[in-house]
This record gives C-alpha cells, sequence and structure tokens, in this order.
C-alpha cells in the first residue's frame, strides 16, 4: 500500500479546510478507496460534521474511519491507519504551531485553501514556507470563488504554479451538505459543486503514483 496522506492546512481560519477535507474523503470513498479521516484542530468542526454522519447513517456505516486526536497523538494514528487505509485526510488546526506543524509532517500532499482575497493570499505565505522547509508538495486550492471577480484573476497570477486547476465556486450547498453529514457528491451527483469535488479527487488521485492506485482498486473490485 503506499504512502497517501493529505494534510489540509492553512494559517488563517475560515478558508474552508474543514469542508474540502470532508467533501474529499467522501468522494475518494465513493471512488471504492478506503479512506481515513483525522480530526486534528480544536474547533472539532469535522469531528461534529462526522457525528452528524453517523447518525444518519449509522455507527460504522459513514463509510470512512474517524479520529480526532491531540496533535502530538496525530503520528500514532497516521502510522495505524496506514494499515487499513488507501488514503488519510487530515484536518490541521489553524495557525502554524506546534499541533499544524505536527500534521503538515505527517503528510505527502499538502492542500491550502485559499479564499481570492489578500489577507487569505499574505496568509498562505507562513503554511507554504514550512511545507518547503519539510520537503512536502503543496497546492493551493482557490475556494468560495466568484468567477466573475477580478481579484480571483489578480491571486491567480501571484500563485501560479502552485494552483490545482479545480477551482471551488462560491455555493451554498458546500455548507448546506455538511449540515446533513453528507458531501456534496451524496447529496446532489451530477450538481455543479460535486463535479468540482470528483474534479479535484482526480487531481489528487494523480498526485500519487498511478500503478500504486491501480493497484489498491484492482484489489479492492476483487475484494
Amino acid at each position: 500500500m503506499g504512502q497517501r496522506v493529505i494534510t489540509v492546512a492553512q494559517q488563517k481560519g475560515g478558508a474552508g479546510k474543514t469542508t474540502v477535507a470532508a467533501h474529499l474523503a467522501v468522494a475518494l470513498s465513493q471512488r471504492g478507496f478506503r479512506v481515513g479521516v483525522i480530526d486534528v484542530d480544536p474547533q472539532g468542526s469535522l469531528s461534529h460534521w462526522h457525528r452528524i454522519r453517523e447518525e444518519r447513517f449509522g455507527e460504522d456505516y459513514t463509510g470512512l474511519q474517524f479520529a480526532s486526536v491531540s496533535g502530538w497523538r496525530v503520528g500514532s494514528e497516521v502510522s495505524r491507519m496506514k494499515r487499513t487505509c488507501d488514503f488519510i485526510i487530515i484536518d490541521s488546526p489553524p495557525h502554524v504551531e506546534t499541533e499544524a506543524r505536527t500534521a503538515i509532517r505527517q503528510g505527502n500532499l499538502l492542500l491550502v485553501p485559499v479564499q481570492p482575497s489578500p489577507t487569505d493570499l499574505w496568509a498562505t505565505q507562513a503554511t507554504l514556507q514550512l511545507a518547503k522547509s519539510e520537503g512536502i508538495p503543496a497546492r493551493i486550492i482557490l475556494n468560495r470563488v466568484n468567477n466573475k471577480s477580478r481579484i480571483v484573476e489578480m491571486i491567480e497570477k501571484e500563485l501560479t504554479g502552485a494552483l490545482t486547476k479545480t477551482r471551488l465556486a462560491n455555493r451554498v450547498i458546500y455548507a448546506a451538505a455538511l449540515m446533513e453529514g453528507r458531501g456534496v457528491t451524496e447529496v446532489e451527483p451530477t450538481s455543479p459543486a460535486a463535479i468540482e469535488i470528483k474534479s479535484l479527487v482526480k487531481e489528487v488521485i494523480q498526485f500519487f503514483p498511478k500503478e500504486e492506485v491501480e493497484e489498491d482498486e484492482d484489489a479492492l473490485e476483487m475484494a
């Protein structure tokens, strides 16, 4: 099994870390992958979403392995999940402090949600610098995008080379689905939001060695 740990991090709060982590986890699970999710953020938004999901589908029927841990325990939890999961997604705390650093160091890929605003752009630099110092590749996801806004083009120019091709638009359904303990690919599988998440999933899968992903998909089909 390949090492595929994805940390979602951003120094600035409110950028959409939990939104990205939850919808990405559900969509990967729907592709047939075994997905582990770790909430390291003391705010616990992802944990709250998963509790709602358990109430809806039943405990152990959410399609995800889930854990909420403090930063110093994230390493041991990742090691445990690696035995049974194809992908592990970590929702890290805001601010580049000890717990966030620990979560970022565990990842093979760092995803950084950024709203198209100067303050989000400036706050992102510390997260990217940490990833660079740890030798961890980082990709920035433009989130809550209004395609008619000129600021989007300005931000894109600033972040050329680090951006994912997929952008997440400013859509109410992302939050509405979380309120139900679900992902947009479950609520409205053919909606523009679901198409965006599916596109992001493809990018994430393509980041990792193709043969490793194919081996896991083949194993799941035979199980």
